[in-house]
C-alpha cells in the first residue's frame, strides 16, 4: 500500500537535514541525528542485504533491502510515536525520538541473507543477529553518535532489540512483536516489491488507535478488524513468499554453503571487522571462490553456491502441513537431531549421500511472536472509538480465538510445514524413498514430479 504522494504539510523534522523519497510511504524525513547514522559505512552497509535472501529468484522485484525496511520503520515509529504524545499517556517527543532512532538500529545486526545467515549461527553459536546489534550499536562509531547527540548507546542498544525495562513495556511492543512497526513496514514492502496482494493492510487505522494501558501498547475495539487483517495478511505472506517451496529451496542451498565454507571462510567470525564485511554478494563471491583442494564439503558448498547464482534450485520432492496439536513430532519437530535422523533414513533407503537430502522445517512462526520473543496469545483493547482514551480497568485481554478474533484462532503458533528436498539427478530415488518412509506414519505427498 504505497503512502502518500504528496509532501505532508507539517512535520517536525522537516528543518533537520535528510528527505528520503520511499515507494511504501511518501516522503520520510530524518533529523540531525538519523542521519548522521545512515550515512555511516556500518549503517550503508544494509543496503547490500537483501530484505528477503533468495526471494528474488522466485518474484523478480523482490530485490529491496534491509537499508529501506528500517528507513520505513524509523517512519512508522515516528507516527506511533506522534499519536501517543496526543493522548493522555505522558508520552514525550524526546520518547518519540528514542523510539524513532531505536526502529531505524532494530535490524543492523543483520548478516548475509538476512535470517538465513543466522540459522547458520544458530548452528554453530548461540548468537543471534539481535545480539550482533547490540553489538554494534554499544561498540562503533554508530554509539558514539549516539552520545553526542545525548543518547545512551546501552539504552538504546536494549530497546532496538525490544529489551527495554518492563516499566517501559510498551516501547519494545512499539519496536517487535504483533502490533510492531516491523511487522507494518515488512508486509507493506514485501507486499509491494514482490507484488503479491495479500500485505495491504490498513496501518495507520491500527497506529491512530494506539493507547498506552498499564505499561503496554494498547488498541482502541475500532481498530480490531484491521488488526485481525494484519495478522492474516502476516500468515498469508508467510506460506505465499516466506516459506514459498521455491523460495526456501533457494534458502537451504545458502544456508547449507554458507555452513560447509565457515571452516574455511570464517564467516562465523563475530569480529566486527569481519562481521561488518560480509554482504550479500561478498560471502556469495567468496563461497564461489573457494578452493576445495580435494574436500568434499568445501566442493559442496562450492557447487551450492555456484548452482544458486545460475538458479539451479533443490526440487521438492515431499510436503506436508503437520498441526501442533498432531501426535507425530509434536515436541521434536524442529530438533536438529531429528531433522538429521530422518534424512539419514531417507537417503539410506535411496542409496545417495546424505548431504544430497534436506529435510526443512520453518523456524519462524506463522504469527509473530511478542516483544518478549514469547508465542502472541492476545491483545489488549479499549473499549470504545478512537477517541475514547478508556481506562485499564475497562480494557479485557482477548485470547486467540476468542470473541473479537476468531479467525486467529486456527493460525495462532507455528504452521509446521515438513519438506524434503534433493537435487534434480536424486529427485525420483530420493521422492519414493520419502514416501515410503513416512507412509508407515500415514502422510501422503503433496508434491507431484
Amino acid at each position: 500500500m504505497p503512502g502518500s504522494r504528496k509532501r505532508p504539510a507539517n512535520l517536525r523534522n522537516h528543518f533537520s537535514s535528510a528527505e528520503i523519497r520511499d515507494p511504501i510511504h511518501g516522503y520520510i524525513y530524518a533529523n540531525a541525528l538519523e542521519r548522521r547514522i545512515i550515512d555511516t559505512a556500518t549503517f550503508q552497509r544494509l543496503r547490500r542485504i537483501r530484505q528477503l535472501a533468495g526471494c528474488h529468484l522466485v518474484y523478480p522485484g523482490g530485490q529491496h533491502s534491509r537499508f529501506e525496511h528500517v528507513i520505513g520503520c524509523m517512519f512508522l515509529a515516528g507516527r506511533v510515536g506522534g499519536v501517543l504524545e496526543s493522548r493522555k499517556s505522558g508520552f514525550k517527543q524526546e520518547t518519540t525520538d528514542k523510539i524513532r532512532v531505536s526502529a531505524l538500529l532494530h535490524d543492523v545486526g543483520h548478516g548475509p541473507f538476512s535470517h538465513m545467515f543466522e540459522e547458520v549461527l544458530a548452528g554453530k553459536t548461540d548468537v543471534t543477529h539481535e545480539d550482533m546489534s547490540q553489538k554494534i550499536i554499544r561498540e562503533t562509531e554508530i554509539g558514539d553518535i549516539l552520545e553526542s547527540h545525548g543518547f545512551s548507546r546501552a539504552r538504546i542498544s536494549d530497546l532496538a532489540v525490544g529489551k527495554s525495562t518492563k516499566e517501559m513495556e510498551f516501547m519494545n511492543d512499539i519496536i517487535g512483536g504483533g502490533l510492531s512497526v516491523d511487522i507494518m513496514d515488512y508486509l507493506l514492502r514485501d507486499s509491494y516489491f514482490t507484488g503479491v496482494e495479500y500485505g495491504k493492510v490498513d496501518v495507520h487505522r491500527i497506529i491512530n488507535s494506539f493507547r498506552i494501558v498499564e505499561r503496554k501498547l494498547a488498541i482502541s475495539q475500532a481498530a480490531v478488524f484491521a488488526f485481525e487483517a494484519l495478522m492474516i495478511s502476516r500468515y498469508e505472506m508467510f506460506r505465499a513468499v516466506y516459506f514459498h517451496r521455491t523460495v526456501r529451496a533457494a534458502e537451504l542451498m545458502l544456508i547449507k554453503s554458507m555452513s560447509l565454507a565457515d571452516k574455511e571462510l570464517n564467516l562465523t567470525d563475530l569480529s566486527l571487522s569481519n562481521y561488518l564485511s560480509l554482504t550479500d554478494e561478498i560471502t556469495l563471491h567468496r563461497i564461489s571462490n573457494i578452493e576445495p583442494r580435494g574436500d568434499k564439503e568445501l566442493r559442496l558448498a562450492k557447487k551450492l553456491a555456484i548452482d544458486y547464482q545460475k538458479r539451479k534450485l533443490l526440487k521438492c520432492v515431499f510436503e506436508q502441513t503437520v498441526q501442533r496439536r498432531d501426535s507425530f513430532l509434536t515436541s521434536i519437530f524442529n530438533q536438529r537431531s531429528f531433522r538429521e535422523t530422518l534424512a539419514g533414513q531417507i537417503a539410506e533407503r535411496a542409496k545417495v549421500d546424505i548431504s544430497d537430502v534436506f529435510v526443512d522445517v520453518p523456524t519462524a512462526p506463522s504469527v509473530p511472536i511478542s516483544s518478549a520473543r514469547e508465542t502472541f496469545k492476545g491483545i489488549t483493547v479499549v473499549k470504545g472509538g478512537l477517541e475514547d482514551e478508556g481506562h485499564g480497568k475497562d480494557i479485557p485481554s482477548y485470547e486467540l480465538g476468542i470473541g473479537e478474533l476468531p479467525l486467529l484462532g486456527t493460525i495462532a503458533g507455528y504452521m509446521d510445514v515438513l519438506r524434503v528436498y534433493t537435487s534434480v539427478e536424486s529427485r525420483a530415488r530420493v521422492k519414493k524413498a520419502t514416501e515410503t518412509v513416512f507412509r508407515k506414519e500415514g502422510f501422503e505427498s503433496k508434491v507431484s514430479m
